[in-house]
């Protein structure tokens, strides 16, 4: 299968692999397929698993299990996206012969060593966890809270424990995910008085959340703000136009405002071209330069951007069968891995009769 040539991802934009501690690394990350992914998932994490398979053993997980603690109505919205957000791991330039792509619900032992460690967590923390109560109050679930998604601290221990990933590639608002894991392994290797598990560290990228088009906090499939990463280039001219500016940029000679103006935090996101994004900058903050200059310089820069991936997604589309057997070979490969650890796990805890 010929593929579109990817354009080279700047090492600049993944410097927090430089973070990284010493050593044999390896990395779990991942995505919930509830939709296909968008620019802010390229930014937030995609293009830096595209470096981190060069450098580190890495797991790359559809988490299709956890999207079901607040999907369950629409169970099929998640069966449809694993293979979607497959292509889209493909087409942006991840490896699988590098990466071990797997599935969250097709690796049993993932679910076994969450029941596991529900027993080293109590319910009142886990409602202090500051990202699960944050998490519930944008979903609005008040005190009718699925209790798996009450738990999903406990479930993302057993995923990133299973494994032994010392490094997960978060968002600062997942930090707190990130320690009450390390409080779990270490209750549990205290327990069984040996060091069983491993604690992990939070990999934050220096490109954190990016925007939503409409200037919101966050670009959201929910929100219907983002540009996904298949979108058609008519798409994408008429997602760039509706890009939130500069409000009080009434007239061009005005002078314009580069904070909260979603047009230059993407092209200080993608545009290659940083000394002529830094002079365009200049001009708009002392006036003379209007939105719709800035907003054809980032159509040219997102269309450059999202061709060839989009290219890749197309011809890669074509046969769904050979994604699924490298879905299938990923997940087996990632499962002797889980199976390892939970039989360790079971064998500490007294749990090893035959």
């Amino acid at each position: 299968m010929s593929l579109p040539e990817l354009p080279q991802t700047d090492a600049a934009e993944v410097s927090a692999v430089a973070t990284a501690p010493k050593g044999p690394q390896i990395i779990l990350t991942g995505d919930r397929p509830t939709g296909p992914l968008h620019l802010g998932h390229f930014v937030g994490s995609l293009r830096n698993r595209v470096e981190y398979q060069h450098q580190f053993k890495q797991f790359i997980m559809l988490a299709d299990s956890q999207a079901l603690t607040d999907n369950m109505d629409d169970t099929n919205k998640v069966h449809r996206n694993v293979v979607e957000v497959a292509l889209d791991y493909l087409a942006v330039g991840i490896d699988p012969a590098k990466s071990t792509i797997l599935i969250q619900s097709q690796i049993p032992e993932l679910a076994e060593l969450t029941f596991y460690y529900l027993n080293m967590v109590t319910v009142a923390r886990l409602e202090r966890n500051p990202t699960v109560k944050t998490e519930i109050a944008l979903r609005g679930f008040e005190r009718d809270i699925p209790a798996g998604f009450l738990t999903y601290p406990a479930s993302q221990a057993a995923d990133i424990s299973a494994f032994k990933a010392t490094l997960v590639p978060v968002g600062e608002d997942q930090i707190p995910m990130i320690e009450q894991t390390n409080e779990i392994v270490r209750r549990f290797n205290r327990i069984v008085n040996k060091d069983i598990l491993v604690e992990c560290k939070a990999l934050v990228p220096d490109i954190g959340r990016l925007p939503g088009i409409d200037g919101k906090a966050k670009m959201s499939k929910s929100l219907g703000n983002t540009i996904n990463l298949g979108a058609t280039a008519a798409e994408i001219t008429a997602a760039v136009k509706k890009v939130y500016t500069d409000p009080l940029h009434l007239r061009v000679e005005d002078p314009g405002h580069l904070e909260g103006n979603v047009a230059f935090i993407y092209l200080d996101a993608f545009d290659p071209e940083k000394d002529k994004l830094e002079e365009m900058k200049a001009h708009y903050v002392r006036g003379g330069l209007g939105d719709s200059i800035v907003k054809k310089r980032l159509e040219v820069v997102l269309q450059e951007l999202l061709a060839p991936i989009r290219a890749r997604r197309e011809e890669l589309e074509k046969d769904k069968g050979y994604i699924m057997q490298l879905l299938k070979e990923g997940t087996m490969q990632a499962r002797e891995v889980a199976a390892k650890t939970a039989d360790e796990v079971k064998a500490a805890l007294g749990l090893s009769y035959f």
